[in-house]
């Protein structure tokens, strides 16, 4: 077995275990439910893991998690609510204080 990805993001682990069965890749998630125990183990050893059961899927399954997530740098600039007034960074499309939907 194989651990080709972890993340705070339960449903980012979701999304590629699914990915990774649809392309015949047998897997599992481990610490699913570990999140309770933030705060007596440390955070980062909580997280949900995505393992390959298969050695020689390794590979293959890291090309797939990286056509499903590409990492793409966030560009763009720090944008105001015409709203209330908040800065935002150039990711968020909506305001978090009051959630219009803005087109920065």
């Amino acid at each position: 077995m194989r651990r080709i990805y972890t993340s705070p993001n339960r449903m980012f682990v979701g999304l590629l275990s699914g990915a990774l069965s649809d392309h015949g890749i047998d897997c599992i998630i481990r610490n699913d439910y570990l999140g309770g125990g933030v705060g007596d183990l440390p955070a980062q050893e909580c997280w949900p893991e995505l393992w390959v059961l298969r050695d020689h899927d390794e590979a293959r399954a890291r090309q797939i998690v990286e056509a499903v997530l590409p990492r793409q740098p966030i560009t763009g600039e720090q944008w105001r609510c015409p709203t209330c007034g908040e800065w935002l960074e150039p990711q968020f499309g909506a305001c978090w204080r009051c959630a219009p939907a803005v087109d920065p």
